[in-house]
């Protein structure tokens, strides 16, 4: 049996001999309807090596959603980005575009950071 220690979240080491981990899985949430959605639109330069950065934060939903999320807004901002963490990073200073395409979709959504 091939042990996976990468995956084992608080155990260092057991001396049990029937000691088996149980490992975590990865929660998907069940997606809420769009007008339950609070997103905030961050603006980021820090860290990006001075390039600036939108960022829609908060989202609540599948991974799956959340990518057509992304690629909605990627496409009608005409631009690049990708998901990372939960967040939608969209390149460049899209915060306004994002808001009308948001709230066009029926998201709560507010500017904030930045």
């Amino acid at each position: 049996m091939k042990k996976n220690f990468k995956n084992r979240v608080d155990v260092v080491y057991s001396t049990n001999p029937d000691f088996n981990y149980q490992h975590q899985e990865n929660e998907e949430f069940e997606t809420l309807p769009p007008a339950n959605q609070q997103l905030k639109v961050w603006l980021e330069k820090n860290g990006r090596g001075g390039k600036t950065v939108s960022i829609i934060k908060g989202f609540i939903g599948s991974k799956d959603d959340l990518d057509i999320l992304a690629k909605l807004v990627k496409s009608k901002c005409g631009v690049g980005g990708s998901v990372k963490d939960g967040d939608i990073l969209i390149q460049g200073d899209c915060r306004e575009k994002i808001l009308q395409i948001l709230i066009k979709e029926g998201y709560n959504v507010k500017k904030a950071g930045g």
